[in-house]
């Protein structure tokens, strides 16, 4: 039995009469490439609020690590990257991550050291001194990425961090996020790339109208006759 990295019990998350999230129930292991997958309104990015501890539970818990969710020391190890990662035009990349590193508490000394570690894993060297109006959207990520896993986090949590990357921008970050993983940081990733999900995470939940209908590991969901979409398009258009 692995050691658990996260754990959702019974979470629901309610605004006004609405419920987005529905006594949601998962676990997730440390070193796992987890994947939350579902159509847009699934209630998807409001778990990852929740985790991130930008909004709170209505009922129910989330323990981060073995600690409260609600507790800010829960998120003190978790780098995360939004769908639209924006980098204020007039800075170079170096000084995006240098700045990032000082909301960590690093010294100058020590966040010059950070960037240029994280620069070489997200393979941006040479590129790092250039101002980031002048990069592309797969730089523009990639750099985001470099700047979430300062301070070597050991939970990295990802909203659509491929999208609207073209096939090389995709493979780039892929490899990158699967090194990661083989170093034994666990991912959470929410994503609309089912044929991407499939190639790289080792467990999936599929979230519709707020529920988890399906969880589990991968080569559990995907049958001989059904890949990914197949499961995925079966459970989102249920009744």
């Amino acid at each position: 039995m692995g050691i658990k990295m996260i754990v959702l019990d019974s979470v629901t998350k309610e605004f006004g009469n609405i419920t987005v999230v529905d006594h949601v129930s998962c676990q997730i292991q440390k070193g796992e490439y987890f994947a939350l997958l579902g159509p847009n309104g699934a209630g998807k990015t409001t778990i990852v609020r929740m985790l991130m501890g930008f909004i709170r539970p209505t009922s129910g818990t989330i323990t981060i690590n073995g600690i409260p969710g609600h507790e800010t020391r829960a998120r003190k190890k978790i780098g995360y990257i939004a769908e639209q990662n924006i980098i204020p035009p007039y800075l170079s990349g170096v000084e995006y991550l240098i700045r990032h590193a000082a909301l960590l508490g690093l010294s100058h000394k020590d966040a010059q050291k950070e960037a240029e570690r994280v620069i070489q894993i997200v393979s941006m060297s040479g590129s790092e001194n250039k101002k980031s109006h002048g990069y592309s959207k797969g730089m523009r990520q990639r750099m985001g990425l470099a700047a979430a896993i300062m301070g070597k986090p050991d939970l990295l949590v990802l909203d659509e961090p491929v999208s609207g990357l073209d096939p090389i921008g995709i493979r780039q970050v892929r490899n990158i996020l699967q090194d990661l993983r083989d170093c034994g940081m666990t991912i959470i990733l929410n994503s609309h790339l089912l044929s991407e999900v499939e190639k790289t995470c080792d467990t999936a939940a599929i979230i519709h109208n707020g529920r988890i209908m399906i969880n589990g590991s991968i080569d559990s969901i995907v049958t001989q006759e059904e890949n990914l979409e197949d499961v995925f398009v079966k459970y989102v258009t249920q009744e």
